[in-house]
């Protein structure tokens, strides 16, 4: 299948979902799920996946065991790519993001030195500022209200220190080009944009080394 964006439907289709969130609507609204929202993220992600690699589309259904929501279905698809990044489509429009959410305990340490260090702290610090430049957030899923233990309250560097996560991230709101084969030059875009930041995490942080957690 062509990826030719996707179609008004799959907009309409988490309008409707947001607005009533139950079991009914989304068994009465399942083809239109399928045909319309999954259909066209695998072709995409199929596209992007000669360049950025295998791809994974997550489920729809939300764990809620430990969530005081228990609305059973999330209201966005997202898909990752294992060379690329992590792409969003809801009723507010296409999302994409770069880089490590969550660092585990190893990584955040080696990832504080290196942003402590002249050399590898300097160069990243010149990356985010140029990517927020071009109207892309940097930023981290969590962070610290002071420096982390070990490095001085006034660092240099001291807010890229508090993140307990680094990504690029960038939002587009609905517009005509969404539902056109356009949508994939603005993710493909995107994620060479934000290569930068990308092979500064490879390089200095890595892939965890710790034993995976139980869940």
């Amino acid at each position: 299948m062509t990826f030719k964006g996707f179609p008004a439907e799959a907009i309409e289709f988490y309008e409707g979902l947001e607005a009533d969130n139950s079991k009914a609507y989304w068994t009465e609204n399942k083809s239109v799920y399928e045909e319309m929202v999954h259909a066209p993220m695998a072709a995409l992600l199929e596209e992007l996946s000669a360049t950025y690699g295998e791809s994974k589309i997550y489920r729809p259904y939300r764990d809620v065991r430990f969530s005081a929501d228990k609305s059973p279905y999330k209201t966005a698809i997202a898909a990752s790519l294992v060379d690329g990044g992590y792409v969003q489509l809801s009723a507010q429009g296409l999302s994409a993001g770069c880089g490590m959410w969550m660092m585990e305990t190893d990584q955040l340490e080696r990832y504080r030195r290196a942003v402590d260090a002249q050399a590898s702290g300097s160069e990243l610090e010149g990356l985010v500022t140029s990517l927020r430049k071009k109207d892309i957030e940097v930023g981290g899923h969590d962070s610290l209200k002071t420096a982390p233990r070990g490095y001085a309250k006034d660092h240099p560097r001291v807010e890229l220190l508090k993140y307990k996560g680094l990504i690029t991230w960038k939002q587009w709101p609905l517009a005509r080009w969404l539902s056109t084969a356009a949508a994939k030059g603005r993710v493909g875009d995107f994620f060479e944009t934000s290569r930068p930041i990308t092979n500064w995490l490879a390089e200095n942080v890595g892939e965890s080394t710790a034993p995976a957690r139980s869940r």
